[in-house]
């Protein structure tokens, strides 16, 4: 049986319709499908840095939106810089990409600033046998209120410092804020701010400071799967079942920050560009150990620009340097050194403030402080032996030098002699280029002989 023929007046209709059937099957067979999202993993492991900061800064604002479904901050931190931790922060809030803080592998921590980086993630998780918490200010100490951990906690001592409660109540209302963010237990955060509470991952689950507890990241994205989390203020369900993961490990740029970032390589670096000005003041015109001591110089300073440092200690190890320089140049027999050597020891102790990976370390104090004393003292040798040498100048420094005849006519000429062109006699003839004495001078004459 045959269908019922196509009215005239619906003919160019039928037709169109087919050709728009026919475009797009032939659309769908040339454009590929669209790639299928990713879950973005980092590696925040180690001291929160100015490296780790940069890490994570790029890596968020260069992950996009088309191909990454999730961002999971896989962390195992003791804490850090308060400066580097709030603009990891500030990155994780502005990102329009949903990021997951994972504390993990087992035996992991979240120390400090990695509980404040937790909070502000849309999904905190922690593998088991791993901690959280001890969130109080570094620089005030762990336990600043003077109560023991798990003691007393619903008892909150102010401390007596002005500056002490100043930089608690911020550091409390800044964690409080990132609780109401990510809808989590805010007073459980302002305990671990004020008392230096830490939890292990099983009772983070139950008093809701994480979300979910994981064995690996694949567990972590079957597990949040379907969750609903505010992202860049505006709510999100996830979708990160079966989601492939990326891990973008830190480049040679976040390495090399790292390593001249570390307080250690960073005053290193400082003083071998002092010591380099030194030599190069000692010596015009060498050039290495100049050009070295500048380029050591400009990177220590770039460092330390990125590092919190006590300006008076940076100070005391400045004038020391500069006493010891004089010291060089004046020759004061030890008197300006000695007291070059010592703002140099209490500067370099009080220059770097104690953070969790940030100290200076004392084997580092002492190594710079013997070879300072070393070169101090061969200065002074030096100075000491220049001072019991015998002057020797006029004739008596002329007297044995050799030189060369430069041009001769019967049994004069001229010769030049340290540097100096001299006129000179001998009792015999001369060539030009022979090697010639200085026995005697009359006057501006030298009286040579062949050598």
């Amino acid at each position: 049986m045959h269908p019922p023929p196509i009215p005239r007046a619906l003919r160019p209709w039928y037709r169109c319709a087919a050709a728009l059937l026919v475009a797009a099957a032939a659309i769908a067979a040339v454009v590929p499908p669209a790639a299928a999202k990713q879950a973005l993993v980092l590696e925040i492991d180690g001291a929160i840095g100015p490296a780790n900061a940069d890490y994570l800064v790029r890596a968020v604002r260069a992950a996009k939106p088309s191909e990454i479904g999730i961002i999971v901050l896989r962390m195992n931190t003791p804490g850090g810089l308060d400066t580097s931790m709030r603009r990891m922060i500030s990155a994780i809030l502005a990102s329009p990409i949903p990021v997951a803080t994972y504390v993990g592998p087992k035996g992991a921590r979240a120390a400090s600033a990695g509980t404040y980086i937790a909070y502000a993630c849309a999904i905190a998780a922690m593998a088991p046998g791993t901690n959280i918490g001890a969130a109080t200010p570094i620089q005030l100490g762990a336990n600043p209120s003077g109560q023991k951990n798990g003691q007393d906690k619903e008892k909150s001592v102010e401390p007596a410092d002005t500056e002490t409660r100043k930089l608690i109540n911020d550091a409390a209302a800044y964690i409080r804020s990132l609780a109401y963010l990510s809808g989590r237990n805010a007073d459980w955060a302002v305990e671990a701010v004020r008392t230096a509470a830490s939890i292990p991952a099983s009772e983070a689950l139950e008093l809701h400071v994480i979300d979910v507890i994981a064995d690996d990241v694949p567990d972590l994205l079957r597990k949040i799967d379907g969750h609903a989390v505010k992202v860049a203020g505006r709510s999100e369900t996830l979708a990160t079942a079966g989601l492939q993961t990326v891990t973008v490990a830190p480049d040679w740029r976040t390495e090399l920050l790292a390593i001249i970032t570390d307080p250690n390589v960073a005053f290193i670096l400082m003083l071998v560009g002092i010591y380099g000005l030194i030599f190069e003041f000692l010596s015009p015109g060498t050039v290495a150990p100049g050009l070295i001591g500048v380029i050591s110089l400009v990177v220590a300073l770039y460092a330390l620009n990125l590092l919190p440092i006590n300006y008076a200690g940076a100070g005391l190890v400045l004038l020391g340097a500069g006493l010891m320089l004089a010291e060089v140049h004046i020759g004061a027999f030890g008197a300006i050194g000695i007291g070059g050597i010592v703002a140099f020891v209490i500067g370099a102790i009080m220059m770097f403030p104690s953070r969790p990976g940030f100290e200076l370390s004392p084997w580092v104090i002492g190594e710079g402080v013997v070879v300072t004393a070393g070169l101090f003292l061969f200065v002074i040798a030096m100075l000491f032996r220049s001072r019991r040498r015998v002057v020797i100048a006029g004739t008596r420094a002329l007297l044995g030098a050799e030189g060369e005849a430069l041009s001769w006519q019967g049994r004069q000429g001229r010769i030049q002699i340290k540097g100096e062109t001299w006129r000179a006699r001998a009792a015999a003839p001369l060539q030009p280029g022979t090697r010639v004495k200085v026995i005697d001078r009359d006057g501006l004459v030298l009286v040579v002989e062949p050598a």
